[in-house]
């Protein structure tokens, strides 16, 4: 089976410390979009007008037609808006995403942002939708838009946003090896890493919540005081998960057309004004961030993972997790696995649904392969290794001859009512609790017993890949 290739784990609830510079509680990063000049127009080859992102709702495109009132628009983001957000923000070290074209067609914008000092990643080369486009042609105008970059800004982007992307853009940008991160994602709130073939990518997401975008959809803002103070939460919710050990990155994203208007720019003004009024707030370029997380968290070693093994691989590793039963490992390769299956919880969701799934003679059959608890196999050392560590941990490997004497009769009196041996997640107890709980379950009823037996033997299951995972 192809696997799943969602993930929808990611760091789970333990996500690592991001150690930003001087105990930063929390990482800021603004993105200023520049597509003006970039989008689609019959001027530029393109077969229609441009119908997003602009103060007009419901646009739509024009076949082989301008649009004036949604050129002026766009206009309006180059000729006055980009200044305006450019006296707001020059102080600050923030990202632009920049569309090659319309960079081609902005000589002194390009030049202050450069005087500011700002990063100038790459928006692709122009400003259209790519979610039907041939996968050899979205490569060559990755290429294209890396080397019109080089020629107006003077230098190689080393980040990537496309935006209104395709399933292969992230791979296909990640394949040029050109870039520090990809923001094509939305999907987390720190930098995350993506494996490409025999290649790591670094991912730093980007946003649609913190971002402007929002004045020109329905469904979005309809004043500055509904920005700014959705800015204010959102920095005030990250900055606390800082403050208690967890720090985060706030993206916020802007367009020269939309927030460079004078009411919606009063609000950025506000919104940035609180936040730079805490202490241990770290402002950053998306780079700078992409280059702290690949010092601090380079991405893992590049074992194969569970969703990536072929079937007799998968088997080799987990098919003694259920004791002597590797059929529910083979099993579990026919479900759908993918990166959110990559870890203890996931392999034992997977193994769990076929035990479970599984007749009642074919579990009776799994609960028959676990040994007796200080039984004659452990006398005589023929127990699996994981048994052995598990009973050891437990202290039954030092028993004294009246305890295993006591062990032995219990254990034949319980698989003489219940037709299988006591199970029990040794790792959970102590000599003492196993004693006491072995004589309490051995007056269940059979149903009653079985059921339990089968939680022991899945317990005992997650506790075996908690070990191999380190977790």
């Amino acid at each position: 089976m192809t696997p799943y290739p969602r993930d929808m784990t990611g760091y789970g609830a333990t996500p690592p410390h991001a150690n930003w510079p001087n105990g930063a509680r929390i990482a800021v990063q603004i993105v200023l979009n520049y597509e003006e000049g970039g989008e689609n127009n019959i001027l530029h080859g393109d077969p229609a007008s441009e119908a997003f992102l602009s103060e007009i709702t419901g646009a739509q495109a024009w076949p082989d037609q301008r649009h004036w009132n949604m050129e002026t628009l766009y206009e309006y983001g180059s000729r006055a808006g980009f200044w305006r957000v450019h006296r707001l923000l020059q102080d600050l070290p923030i990202t632009v995403y920049g569309v090659a074209t319309a960079l081609a067609r902005a000589p002194q914008q390009v030049a202050a942002m450069k005087a500011a000092g700002w990063e100038i990643a790459s928006h692709g080369l122009k400003w259209i939708e790519h979610k039907d486009m041939a996968e050899d042609e979205e490569r060559a105008q990755i290429a294209q838009a890396i080397r019109l970059h080089t020629e107006v800004t003077g230098d190689a982007p080393r980040g990537w946003y496309t935006g209104r992307c395709s399933t292969n853009t992230v791979r296909l940008a990640a394949e040029t090896g050109q870039f520090d991160y990809v923001a094509d994602s939305y999907a987390d709130d720190l930098p995350y890493w993506m494996r490409f073939g025999d290649r790591d990518q670094l991912i730093v997401p980007y946003t649609m919540d913190c971002n402007d975008m929002r004045f020109a959809i329905q469904a979005g803002f309809t004043n500055g005081d509904q920005f700014e103070s959705y800015l204010k939460d959102s920095f005030d919710v990250l900055y606390a998960e800082g403050e208690a050990g967890a720090p985060k990155m706030l993206s916020i994203g802007l367009h020269c057309r939309l927030i460079g208007r004078p009411g919606r720019a009063a609000a950025l003004a506000r919104a940035l004004k609180h936040m730079q009024a805490h202490d241990g707030v770290w402002f950053a370029t998306r780079r700078h961030i992409a280059q702290h997380w690949a010092r601090e968290h380079p991405a893992p070693a590049s074992a194969p993972s569970p969703s990536a093994m072929s079937t007799e691989a998968f088997v080799a590793e987990y098919g003694g997790i259920f004791e002597h039963s590797p059929w529910i490992a083979k099993g579990a390769c026919a479900l759908e696995r993918g990166p959110t299956h990559d870890c203890a919880a996931g392999v034992h969701q997977l193994l769990c649904r076929i035990f479970r799934t599984a007749s009642a003679d074919q579990r009776l059959a799994v609960l028959r392969a676990h040994p007796d608890l200080a039984g004659k196999l452990a006398a005589a050392g023929k127990l699996t290794a994981e048994s052995t560590a598990e009973q050891a941990g437990a202290g039954l490997d030092l028993l004294t001859d009246d305890e295993r004497a006591t062990f032995q009769a219990l254990n034949a009196r319980y698989v003489e009512k219940h037709g299988f041996p006591f199970i029990i997640a040794v790792r959970d107890h102590t000599k003492t609790s196993i004693m006491e709980a072995f004589q309490r379950r051995i007056e269940n009823d059979g149903e009653t017993e079985f059921a339990e037996a089968c939680r022991q033997v899945e317990r005992i299951a997650e506790l075996r890949l908690s070990e191999k995972f380190g977790t």
